[in-house]
Order: C-alpha cells, then sequence, then structure tokens
C-alpha cells in the first residue's frame, strides 16, 4: 500500500502537536525558498547599481537583514517549529523587469529540516521591501512564495 499520508503536526486526537524528533540522527538540511515582489515602474526607475534607495535606506540591503533575521526567529513566529541554531544563512535580492526576486538559503545540521526558517526569511525579506517602498505606491504585490529545494530529510525535494 505504500506510506499512508497524514499531517504531521495533529496527533491522534486531532490536537496541534509538535513533531517529536528526539529519536531522528541529526543530518545536513538545506532549504530554499523565494518570494516575488511586484514593483511599478515608478518605483523601479529608483533603481540604480543594484539596489533601490529610500528615505528609510537601502532597501535590498535592510530586506537581506530582516529576511536573516526573521529565519532565525521561525519559531518564534511558526508555533509548532523547532527552535534553531541555524548554521547559514543567505539571501540573494535580484529585479528582473518590474519584478524583484528574492531566495532565502538556509543551512543546519540537525534532526529537523529548515524548510519554514527558509519560508520566513524570503516572505519577510518580502515584506520589508514593501514597507521600505510603499511611499512611492500601495501598487506593489508580493506573490509566489514558495519552497524550491529542501535536502537532508526523509525526502528531498525540487522544483524542477
Amino acid at each position: 500500500m505504500g506510506d499512508q499520508k497524514t499531517f504531521s503536526h495533529i496527533d491522534e486526537q486531532g490536537n496541534p502537536t509538535m513533531v517529536d524528533v528526539g529519536d531522528k540522527g541529526a543530518s545536513k538540511r538545506i532549504a530554499t525558498a523565494e518570494s516575488t515582489v511586484v514593483l511599478n515602474q515608478e518605483i523601479m526607475q529608483n533603481l540604480q547599481q543594484g539596489e533601490i534607495m529610500t528615505k528609510k535606506g537601502p532597501v535590498f540591503q535592510t530586506a537581506v537583514t530582516a529576511g536573516i533575521m526573521a529565519a532565525k526567529k521561525t519559531s518564534d513566529l511558526i508555533p509548532l517549529c523547532h527552535p534553531l541554531a541555524l548554521e547559514n544563512c543567505k539571501l540573494d535580492i535580484q529585479p528582473h523587469g518590474d519584478e524583484v526576486r528574492i531566495t532565502c538559503t538556509v543551512s543546519i545540521t540537525a534532526k529537523t529540516g529548515v524548510e519554514m526558517e527558509a519560508l520566513t526569511g524570503a516572505s519577510v525579506a518580502a515584506l520589508t521591501i514593501y514597507d521600505m517602498c510603499k511611499a512611492f505606491s500601495h501598487h506593489i504585490e508580493i506573490k509566489n512564495t514558495r519552497l524550491l529545494s529542501k535536502t537532508g530529510g526523509k525526502h528531498d525535494f525540487s522544483r524542477s
């Protein structure tokens, strides 16, 4: 019959629960997520040398810092996530036309994966870009926040 899929954070009685990772072995875990921010022409005209400068400061540099901070605090934001001491977190922000693509890659050697940390990092970086650019226009859209890949757990995943 194969493996029957179940929700990992729901116990037999239907209550929310943390996944017990006590008996799992530690392995190298890496996850990459992305989020896309659609900006309008007025905002993109302020793009100079790969950066948008606002009264609040450099948008992309600030978003990178915010994304890293968020990834480190994921368990404070997502109730059933394990607190993790991340080994690495890298954010990359690249403008393409009227869009800005954010990728967040997180790694750790642990008993649990870092998908949520990568997703949180990319999401908060996107929200930071929104916050810093909203004085120009509220016609900003955050879209396609998604996991691109993960390795090191029971199942590897890659969005091809």
